[in-house]
């Protein structure tokens, strides 16, 4: 009976040494709820991110047999970001003229072909002017797509800045007619005609924590630190201006990837997002390559200028989830929090075809730390020196007696 009672005692205690060897590498877990099927998804929650390493390595999905076995779940990690299809289509130019009201170009595309944007390389570098484009199937009736549109292109000393490219609703015509107004007006160099198709992503908007807009003269800059509640992935900046004057400013993103403590306070080092213009042409959004972070810095110079009412700044970052396989019943945890844990590889990044369109969403429970198996540290078989000497003592004694018992007999 004992010899049963000890040998089911060492298969628990060697289960738990399994279980933690591979758990416990990482710092916490959640238990995850309702798993009911072999394809489940999981939404990483905006707490967990300043836990997790940067490029989200350190997560592992671990289960917990009915028999005590770990078992470990794939996965892959889905980043909810918009798709762009980007299709360059075919044309030609049919004719170029001259009129008083501007200058004309005629274009022909296949006649089943959809468009929506033509790029438009003008012979000048500076210029402010407007434009409309026409549609016909015959050449002989024309409609308006876009009417008063603007084109300018700015580049001297202090920035370089153009936007020439002509955006409207998808448009199914044969002949396309651009008409740039006025009498000096830049000429039209060439052309790309596009059909652009974008699904929308699964963007989270973040809640400022604190927003402070500061006037620095002396740089004649205006600068907007921001602060989250937490570190997130972010992608998208978007800024919205009150003033109604035209206004054609350079910009700077940046984050805040590291801090020192220092005497007075804090020094902060500032990793580089993205750069460009802000202006009243376009809608002021800025799209990045993902990064976690919680504060953020935006630079606008102003020249000399009037600085820009700044309304609002709008931090946004797509979501992230976690398409798992499971195939043995069992307890599953979602583990994570290892910076120096690498980026899994799984058979299941091959096999994407196969995994069901809808998927039902797991729970995820508290998080709780996972303790660690503290390591017995090993003690010296002799921590007092004298030990030694007495134990040399007696060998030098035993050595010495046996040698000369050794001679007595010879």
């Amino acid at each position: 009976m004992r010899l049963k009672i000890s040998l089911v005692l060492g298969i628990l205690v060697f289960s738990c040494v399994q279980l933690y060897a591979q758990i416990g590498k990482y710092n916490y877990k959640r238990e995850l709820l309702g798993v009911s099927e072999d394809w489940h998804s999981i939404m990483i929650q905006d707490e967990m991110y300043a836990k997790l390493s940067s490029n989200l390595s350190d997560i592992r999905i671990y289960g917990i047999t009915a028999s005590k076995d770990t078992i470990e779940a794939p996965y892959i990690l889905k980043k909810n970001e918009p798709k762009t299809i980007h299709k360059k289509v075919d044309f030609e130019i049919l004719n170029t003229a001259r009129t008083v009201n501007g200058t004309f170009v005629t274009y022909k595309v296949p006649i089943d072909q959809m468009i929506n944007q033509i790029r438009l390389d003008f012979d000048q570098t500076n210029f402010d002017t407007r434009l409309s484009v026409e549609g016909s199937q015959d050449l002989k009736s024309w409609f308006t797509i876009v009417d008063d549109y603007r084109v300018l292109s700015i580049n001297n000393e202090l920035t370089s800045y153009s936007f020439t490219t002509v955006k409207f609703s998808n448009s199914k015509y044969q002949y396309y007619r651009i008409l740039v107004k006025g009498d000096d007006v830049p000429k039209i160099a060439g052309a790309q005609i596009n059909f652009k198709e974008t699904k929308t992503g699964d963007y989270n908007v973040y809640r400022n924590k604190s927003l402070e807009i500061k006037e620095e003269k002396e740089n004649k800059t205006t600068v907007i630190d921001i602060a989250l509640d937490t570190p997130v992935p972010v992608n998208k900046v978007k800024i919205k201006v009150n003033n109604t004057f035209d206004y054609y400013r350079p910009v700077r993103l940046e984050y805040i990837s590291d801090s020192t403590k220092i005497e007075n306070g804090w020094r902060y080092r500032y990793g580089k997002l993205t750069s460009g213009v802000i202006n009243s042409i376009e809608e002021n959004e800025f799209d990045f390559r993902s990064e976690i972070g919680q504060r953020f810095r935006i630079t606008i110079s102003n020249y000399d200028n009037q600085p820009l009412d700044i309304q609002a700044v709008e931090i946004l970052g797509v979501s992230h989830e976690l398409i798992a396989r499971f195939t043995t019943p069992a307890t599953y945890y979602l583990t994570y929090g290892n910076k120096s844990s690498n980026i899994p590889s799984y058979d299941l990044k091959y096999m994407t075809e196969k995994i069901p369109i809808d998927l039902k969403s797991l729970g995820l429970g508290e998080e709780k730390s996972i303790p660690k198996i503290s390591e017995k540290k090993v003690e010296p078989l002799f921590t007092n020196k004298a030990w030694l000497w007495g134990i040399m003592l007696v060998i030098i004694l035993i050595l010495g007696s046996f040698t000369l018992m050794m001679m007595k007999k010879k």
